[in-house]
């Protein structure tokens, strides 16, 4: 009788596992038929809280994931060299033009061809072939000491080369992006040998030996160590709003001013911008991502932390950045930061900037 039972019971069991195994009704459930989850993996060289909730505005928009790996540019670029074909990068964001030409030069972006991008972001902003888009602009200015100099003394990058400003000027390293790009442009306006020139009479000018990032360079000119700096101007603008008395104080005791090349002919502009990258996939998501960061409501949370200047003239500019002067950007096209580089750095070596 015990061993009758046994039986019995195994067979119920086996009975119960293949009705359960063979009834296709139980095991179709809408998580099972529903189309994968689409992500987009994004390379940033940004760290901002606005930035944080900007993607999160747009997963709960389009039902997408976004996997942010944030670095600096230079170790995202490496990084994605060292994957190669393998890079899970879907799209790529970097401050400057330097920097995206950077990825492009190195073969690890795509051209992305778009009639809403291309409306969006002005021809100057974005690369000749579509490989990159600018998402907000910076200008690279000069912060100094008011009780010292006049702004009208500051008005062109040309007046920092003249005698009276000799010990005087205070900037960080000509690796720097920031200056690369800057003497990109410089050396397109004024050709090699003018700018050669220029970067001598500016070594020749400097209160101390590059050092620092541009924050340290107003912050020398409040301690008296120089006068003048050559900054981007959310640096400055980030100073009068930190929550720090003394950083509060750097920047009320300084002034920034956007100089021209030449009187009328537009101020150095610089750009943040996305590409998108080789190894991204899906074209459709990459492209509804860059355009869903040049909407007024992206502007607002891509410039709110950082203090840029939006790309799109009808945004409201971020908190303090009104203190910024009005100026006429220049014509150049961002290409020649990146097509310049090289020489740029070879003449800063040749003038002893280092």
């Amino acid at each position: 009788m015990i061993k009758t039972l046994k039986t019995l019971t195994g067979l119920s069991l086996l009975i119960g596992a293949v009705a359960a195994c063979s009834n296709p009704a139980e095991t179709t459930t809408d998580e099972a038929t529903a189309e994968p989850q689409k992500v987009l993996t994004i390379y940033s060289s940004r760290h901002y809280d606005s930035d944080k909730a900007l993607y999160a505005m747009f997963e709960a928009e389009t039902g997408a994931r976004l996997d942010v790996r944030e670095a600096g540019a230079s170790q995202l670029l490496e990084t994605m060299k060292a994957e190669g074909d393998q890079s899970p990068a879907d799209i790529i964001i970097a401050a400057d033009a330097g920097s995206l030409w950077r990825f492009k030069d190195a073969g690890l972006t795509q051209a992305l061809e778009s009639a809403a991008l291309a409306t969006a972001v002005p021809a100057t902003y974005r690369a000749s072939d579509n490989q990159w888009y600018g998402i907000a602009r910076r200008i690279r200015g000069i912060a100094y000491d008011p009780s010292r100099w006049d702004a009208s003394e500051l008005s062109t990058w040309d007046t920092l080369t003249q005698e009276d400003k000799a010990g005087e000027i205070c900037v960080r390293s000509s690796s720097n992006i920031y200056n690369l790009s800057l003497m990109g442009e410089i050396i397109h306006r004024y050709g090699e040998e003018s700018a050669q020139d220029w970067a001598t009479a500016i070594v020749s000018n400097m209160a101390r030996n590059p050092q620092g990032g541009d924050t340290d360079q107003i912050r020398a000119i409040a301690a008296g160590e120089c006068s003048i700096a050559i900054v981007n101007h959310y640096y400055w603008i980030r100073l009068g709003a930190s929550d720090s008395e003394a950083d509060q104080q750097v920047a009320a005791s300084t002034s920034f001013l956007i100089p021209e090349f030449v009187e009328g002919s537009g101020s150095h502009v610089n750009i943040t911008g996305l590409a998108v990258a080789k190894t991204a996939d899906n074209l459709q998501l990459a492209e509804e991502f860059a355009a869903f960061l040049l909407t007024e409501n992206g502007q607002s949370y891509i410039t709110r932390d950082t203090k840029e200047l939006p790309l799109l003239a009808s945004t409201p500019l971020p908190d303090g950045v009104d203190r910024v002067p009005t100026f006429t950007p220049s014509d150049t096209h961002l290409d020649v930061y990146g097509e310049n580089q090289a020489d740029a750095q070879r003449l800063f070596d040749l003038a002893g900037w280092n």
